[in-house]
């Protein structure tokens, strides 16, 4: 089976399996299923609302990666998840050291 039509079946089994939970919820279990591991663990789903869907960044090379792919993550998560996201908007991790 090719890589794409691998990756559509594990989509649509996440999708069924994560009906259960709430939206945002939905949405960090599909992120990484939208958008492939080495990306996914550059952002994490902050927060959902009115379909708009907040994440931050590790850094600011990864923050205009995301940025510049926004409205295709938009749909691939979406259509994974079963959520309606309008727009994803990404912030810079800010750092916590003191």
């Amino acid at each position: 089976m090719a890589l794409q039509g691998m990756r559509e079946l594990i989509g649509a089994s996440i999708s069924q399996s994560l009906k259960s939970l709430q939206d945002e919820d939905r949405l960090a279990a599909a992120w990484p299923v939208a958008c492939g591991k080495a990306m996914a663990e550059r952002a994490v789903v902050l927060g959902y609302e009115e379909g708009i869907l907040r994440m931050e960044a590790t850094d600011d090379l990864w923050l205009r990666q995301l940025t510049a792919m926004r409205g295709q993550l938009a749909g691939e998560i979406s259509r994974i998840a079963g959520v309606k996201v309008r727009e994803i908007h990404f912030e810079l991790k800010r750092n916590n050291a003191r």
